[in-house]
């Protein structure tokens, strides 16, 4: 970083994790800068705003212990820039980038601004190839695609660090496991979700091949807007500098659209819906985006950010915007969980849509469009029937109803529900998937191809790929 050139010591307002600094010149957008304390301490800090001859600056580390005397403040004349290497794989960071597990500082390849270009929309190539998880309701029914950006919505409460962790743990492009790394960032989460994520990714060896991004929930909370940023940035050199295939898992979106919320409110704007800043929208946008895959490059790099739906309700200004942005979305079902179901995924309202330019003969297996179209009417129409059942009893059921509540049954506790250590391939999804759809008539399985149900289904001495 370039010598700080400008010094100020007139901070005339602290609000929040805000300070105002007056009588400044020529300061630009995003800047960083270096905070001074009373004490000694020094503290980054970054440009939210500049006016004439005022610069507003939000504080890394928070505001406490400073005052408006003498503080003094250092305009550095760059942006924020993370340092990068091929190393970098196997460290792990706290949420502004600084080492947690005692390896010193990286020794940079590059220095490279945090906010990243975006992709050129001509240079952008349509995501392909399957991300194989090991967990069927996704494998199966909402396949993850390489490039695709797919969040997962939970709720308080519910195990989607257990799923985040199993899915760091598993996830490969077949064929191409050497080449695949995973860039985990986490925001807002507790010393004890901490712990059990480094636990995990160490005693399991996916942290070899994985860079980790912590901030804490007693961290700082204006932190949090910078951690996916640091990650992004990594995750793109690894994949178009490395040549890797880069999996981004981001985990609690919520957590850092507080965050945006709270400066928001310091810096005293017009509040948006349940007061989030009217531009949450672009903000959020400015991370999802930064998936994809780039024409001529090798890498590619996909998204799962998670989120938790307050009060389970999808309609919350954070997943109904994710929604509009993102490629479909994994959702957690509150009474999947309740049954002891993991994982509680609700595979009716999930979507993956771009999942059909990923599966088929060649990626996954020829006739996985087709069981999956069954799998989703056989569940629904179950789920129906179940809802009939409550209201009116079974009496008045026929036998081909009854198939379908046992069809309905043995899915959730068959195909969704599985171990947190069973990693499943894509060709055992799809025949525990045969082995639920042969409990219904062979006349019902009407969405898929004759020459699959001849080649899959039990009944016919199902092919052994």
């Amino acid at each position: 970083m370039a010598e700080p050139s400008r010094e100020y010591s007139t901070v005339s307002k602290v609000v929040g994790p805000i300070i105002v600094v007056d009588d400044v010149e020529g300061i630009g957008y995003s800047e960083v800068v270096e905070i001074t304390m009373p004490s000694g301490e020094k503290r980054l800090g970054q440009v939210l705003e500049t006016q004439s001859t005022r610069a507003i600056v939000q504080v890394f580390g928070g505001t406490r212990d400073l005052d408006t005397d003498i503080t003094s403040v250092r305009f550095s004349g760059e942006i924020m820039k993370i340092p990068l290497s091929g190393e970098i794989l196997g460290r792990i960071f706290n949420g502004i980038a600084h080492p947690l597990d005692g390896g010193g500082p990286v020794i940079p390849e590059e220095m490279r601004d945090i906010y990243g270009l975006p992709i050129n929309p001509y240079a952008r190539e349509h995501p392909r190839d399957s991300i194989e998880t090991g967990i069927s309701a996704i494998d199966g029914m909402n396949t993850l695609v390489r490039g695709q950006k797919l969040p997962i919505f939970s709720g308080a409460g519910l195990p989607h660090n257990l799923l985040a962790a199993q899915i760091t743990r598993q996830a490969k492009v077949l064929g191409q496991e050497e080449d695949f790394a995973v860039v985990f960032a986490a925001m807002g989460i507790t010393h004890e979700e901490a712990a059990f994520f480094l636990r995990d990714f160490r005693s399991t060896g996916a942290l070899e091949r994985a860079v980790l991004f912590l901030n804490l929930a007693d961290d700082p909370a204006i932190e949090r807007i910078i951690t996916p940023r640091l990650a992004l940035t990594t995750a793109e050199f690894l994949a178009f500098e490395k040549d890797m295939h880069v999996l981004v898992i981001l985990t609690d979106l919520t957590n850092y659209c507080e965050s945006l919320r709270e400066i928001a409110a310091a810096r005293e704007e017009v509040p948006g819906r349940r007061g989030y800043p009217g531009y949450m929208y672009t903000d959020l946008a400015g991370i999802y985006e930064r998936a994809g895959r780039i024409a001529g490059k090798k890498g590619s790099i996909t998204q799962l950010p998670i989120l938790t739906m307050p009060d389970d309700d999808i309609t919350h200004p954070v997943p109904d915007l994710t929604g509009y942005i993102t490629e479909g979305q994994i959702v957690l079902s509150r009474d999947l969980h309740r049954k002891g179901i993991y994982p509680p995924i609700n595979v009716l309202p999930c979507l993956s849509r771009l999942m059909q330019g990923g599966i088929g003969e060649g990626r996954t297996r020829e006739d996985h469009a087709d069981v999956n179209n069954q799998l989703y009417s056989a569940y629904a129409q179950g789920i129906k029937i179940k809802n009939l059942v409550a209201v009116i009893g079974e009496e008045g059921l026929s036998d081909t109803d009854r198939q379908y509540l046992a069809f309905t049954e043995r899915f959730e506790t068959e195909f969704i529900a599985q171990g947190q250590y069973e990693d499943r391939s894509f060709h055992r999804t799809l025949d525990i998937a045969w082995e639920l759809l042969s409990i219904l008539p062979q006349s019902e399985l009407k969405r898929i191809d004759t020459r699959f149900v001849a080649k899959y289904h039990p009944a016919h001495g199902r092919h052994q790929a």
